[in-house]
């Protein structure tokens, strides 16, 4: 699943691109009963709606909020997007061919340019809220705060994260409520760094440990972003193209191979945690 560089990454490409731009068309080939998706252009009833509220609005803005992109329009009205677990934006003209097979919902602008929602497994989330109270919705309202943020201390991260004291640390740092945006990838690169076992209970984590993880978390997301996100899997940015972080992995997804912290003689190691899996070292994570 996109986490926070990807979905930030996304987010700049959309500002560059679409901010402007007005809605001349909407299309897609979702239709779905399930009750979930009631308020989701993959329900029938509901892009009928949808379509009608959008069409002729220009793009007013492009934000990040956690892992969800919102797109201001005028007349008040926001198109928010979850990518989930395999969603991804691509911008420009595409053709629904045997790389692109996954498109599923098209937004066509006024420079007959266009905005594709490709997504293979179909679990990506499309709906429309009024601007003035998006934030307050179901969709956002029990959010933590962002972690890169520059009200987002040392402080604030620890009150935030000692809220869940039985909590196992990977599993907390997850959690959206505590904190927005971090998932697998990013949570087990942070405890590499900070030198943490993701299996521990906060109530056992440190003080100092605390602070090292904080750190670790503010340079991790930002080293994601630097390389244009993670794209082990499906991820791509809006022109189509991989972002890097995978090359730059120091636990996830290397189970079996030697620790890359100095000196340290480690191997890393693979469990499941709460239903995820956690990649960690077992020598100098603790």
């Amino acid at each position: 699943m996109p986490e926070l560089p990807e979905v930030e990454t996304t987010t700049r490409g959309l500002r560059k691109a679409i901010v402007g731009l007005t809605i001349k068309n909407v299309w897609t080939d979702l239709n779905t009963k399930d009750k979930r998706q009631k308020e989701a252009v993959a329900n029938p009833k509901f892009f009928a709606y949808f379509r009608k509220e959008v069409l002729g609005k220009k793009v007013i803005s492009v934000e990040r909020r956690a892992k969800n992109i919102l797109i201001n329009l005028s007349d008040s009205k926001t198109i928010l997007v979850h990518m989930k677990m395999t969603g991804h934006f691509l911008y420009g003209n595409y053709k629904k061919d045997s790389i692109n097979r996954f498109i599923h919902f098209v937004i066509t602008f006024n420079d007959k340019k266009k905005l594709y929602f490709s997504d293979m497994r179909k679990f990506g989330k499309i709906t429309l809220l009024d601007t003035g109270t998006a934030h307050d919705t179901k969709h956002l309202n029990n959010i933590g705060p962002e972690p890169l943020g520059k009200r987002f201390t040392i402080t604030n991260f620890k009150l935030r994260i000692l809220r869940k004291q039985k909590g196992k640390i990977k599993s907390v740092l997850m959690d959206q409520s505590v904190i927005a945006g971090i998932g697998n990838i990013y949570s087990d690169e942070i405890l590499w760094r900070a030198g943490v076992h993701p299996e521990r209970p906060v109530k056992k984590v440190h003080d100092r440990e605390l602070k090292l993880i904080f750190k670790a978390t503010k340079e991790t997301l930002k080293k994601g972003i630097d390389f244009g996100g993670d794209s082990m899997s499906d991820y791509r940015n809006i022109h189509g193209l991989p972002g890097k972080f995978q090359l730059h992995h120091q636990v996830y997804r290397r189970t079996g191979k030697k620790c890359r912290k100095p000196k340290c003689g480690g191997v890393i190691k693979r469990k499941i945690i709460n239903g995820r899996s956690a990649h960690f070292c077992n020598v100098h994570q603790k």
